[in-house]
């Protein structure tokens, strides 16, 4: 096998990745919560996480990735305080909970399949383990890590010396703030629910030991991992705001239930940011994938921007980025046209010689970004004949997941099309000037004109490196 080089945030450096069972990967993902639509910010992450299974598939792993998906429990505040995520969203749209869970799971599961993003092999509800969630909060209280509160069964951290130490916090300067407002009878203010009662006003509630009630946040992760994946799997993935609480006390839960650390590997995800400015509802500056569809691009587009850097870095979105991006992806695809029926024979050392290249960059901490450079760099080499370039472009792609073995003659976008009549119009008018500030701004996305006696023809760039 490859040698594997992660991330691992438990430790704070780059490890050797040795899975638990030899040529087998559990992953564990943090999926949404399906209150809302899912941007462009949150699928981020999404494409990190596919691009890591697939390489873990591509080097010959048999894996197992397991994703949740919230739609209970997750209160505005990301711990105790606020209001019901879902509850919210229900107001919002005059909708029960389960309609807007619906809803948001199909918007979810659409912009997973517009990116190429593979469906992890088990998406579970929160809602539909609802009697595991409560079978790990007795078992943690019968282990003496919970206590009873008014306000429900509350996992007692004290119990738990190692809690502030994953995600380095500072309990002494820790503010109460508004969970010793909510339950006074918290030992610490940073204690937290495992599941909710004496909330009778709202709408989901289930029979419990502890009464009538729903979970919390977290403790629906810990169980729904370790049914799927055992009480120890390989790698936990989430973005970099699951830190602080959501994965610590993930952590804590897995030490008053099983004694034991539940994953061996914490990747996290930096941010995709737009123009410098976190992406996010209340800011109105998030972007959905089928907005980039209605503005003419293709969301792989998206999906190769994401490739180009690296996970533990995040990105910054703008839309030169990605029109920069698209014609990188469309330069790909035509090249992938151009080798397709090229003949030959395949030099087994040649090809194993890139293949290990790819492997050892990708290999590298999700060095995607290297990867596609090297892909560059394979396609002008002159030491390969044609066919091995394609041979090399397809094999990649099954990383990359850019359905480059699938590239089409490319279909002209309306929006070129337009510029190019009104180039044609400006001309017979011989206002050069202006046509030619037109014939520029093709170039800029990704399409060159060549003017001829029957009129001009578009043809996309195809040399952008």
């Amino acid at each position: 096998m490859v040698e594997i080089k992660l991330y691992n945030t438990l430790t704070r450096r780059i490890q050797d990745f040795k899975p638990i069972k030899k040529g087998f990967v559990g992953v564990y993902s943090c999926g949404p919560t399906v209150y809302w639509n899912q941007h462009i910010g949150h699928m981020y992450c999404y494409v990190q996480w596919d691009v890591l299974v697939r390489f873990l598939k591509y080097l010959g792993y048999k894996t197992k990735w397991v994703m949740n998906l919230t739609d209970v429990g997750h209160m505005t505040s990301d711990e105790d305080a606020g209001e019901d995520k879902m509850e919210k969203g229900a107001k919002r749209e005059g909708l029960t909970v389960w309609q807007i869970a619906e809803k948001y799971i199909q918007q979810f599961l659409a912009s997973l399949d517009l990116l190429n993003i593979n469906r992890p092999n088990i998406l579970c509800r929160a809602t539909d383990h609802i009697k595991e969630q409560i079978a790990l909060a007795k078992k943690i209280e019968k282990n003496g890590f919970a206590y009873l509160t008014k306000t429900g069964l509350v996992f007692d951290t004290s119990k738990f010396p190692g809690y502030a130490s994953f995600a380095k916090l500072n309990l002494k300067k820790q503010a109460s703030g508004s969970r010793v407002k909510i339950d006074p009878e918290k030992k610490k203010p940073w204690d937290f629910l495992l599941w909710v009662t004496n909330q009778p006003d709202h709408i989901m509630l289930w029979d419990s030991p502890w009464g009538k009630g729903y979970p919390g946040w977290h403790i629906e992760c810990t169980a729904m991992s370790t049914k799927y994946l055992g009480n120890q799997f390989d790698i936990h993935t989430g973005g970099k705001e699951h830190i602080p609480v959501h994965h610590t006390n993930e952590i804590a839960q897995s030490h008053g239930a099983f004694g034991k650390q539940t994953a061996n590997y914490w990747l996290h995800n930096e941010w995709l940011v737009i123009d410098k400015e976190k992406m996010s509802k209340s800011l109105g500056n998030n972007v959905l994938v089928t907005d980039l569809i209605s503005k003419g691009f293709n969301p792989l587009s998206l999906r190769y921007l994401i490739l180009t850097s690296n996970y533990r870095q995040g990105l910054n979105f703008t839309w030169e980025a990605l029109i920069a991006s698209e014609k990188a992806l469309n330069n790909l695809y035509n090249k992938a046209l151009e080798l397709k029926s090229s003949k030959g024979k395949l030099r087994k050392p040649i090809i194993n010689k890139y293949c290990q290249s790819f492997s050892k960059a990708v290999g590298n901490d999700l060095n995607i970004s290297q990867a596609l450079g090297l892909t560059w760099k394979m396609l002008r080499s002159k030491e390969l004949l044609d066919k091995e370039k394609y041979c090399l472009l397809v094999d990649f792609d099954k990383v990359f997941g850019l359905n480059l073995k699938e590239a089409r003659l490319q279909e002209i976008p309306k929006q070129i099309l337009f510029l190019a009549k009104q180039r044609e119009s400006l001309r017979k008018e011989k206002k050069w000037q202006s046509a030619d500030k037109i014939r520029k701004e093709l170039e800029k996305l990704g399409w060159q004109i060549e003017d001829a006696k029957k009129g001009s023809v578009l043809k996309p760039t195809t040399n952008n490196r």
